[in-house]
């Protein structure tokens, strides 16, 4: 048992991607029809993903409030203050000039 796969014929696939632009502007008022409800059923799909199912959803109950980590704020605090320590230190710096000839 041979299973024969068809070859593709690019000729005519890049004849009909070619001739497609000259056909939709003649059917242009059918172009904008199609392409106009293309648009709505995506901007429904899009609404009622987002507002209608969204309403639906009952916001999910911590068990727990949210607590404030102080050892984690320390860290970030820490590292913030070396980054400035770091900047302001640059602005006493002296560089070499690098167009000196010596």
């Amino acid at each position: 048992m041979k299973i024969e796969i068809p070859k593709i014929k690019t000729k005519k696939i890049k004849e009909f991607f070619k001739k497609l632009p000259q056909v939709l502007a003649e059917r242009a008022f059918l172009t904008f029809l199609f392409l106009f409800l293309i648009v709505l059923i995506i901007g429904g799909i899009v609404f009622y993903k987002y507002n209608v199912l969204a309403k639906k959803a009952e916001p999910q109950i911590l068990e727990q409030p949210l607590q404030f980590q102080e050892k984690t704020y320390q860290s970030v605090l820490k590292i913030w203050q070396e980054k400035e320590k770091r900047f302001e230190a640059a602005d006493f710096k002296e560089y070499l000039n690098p167009f000196r000839i010596d």
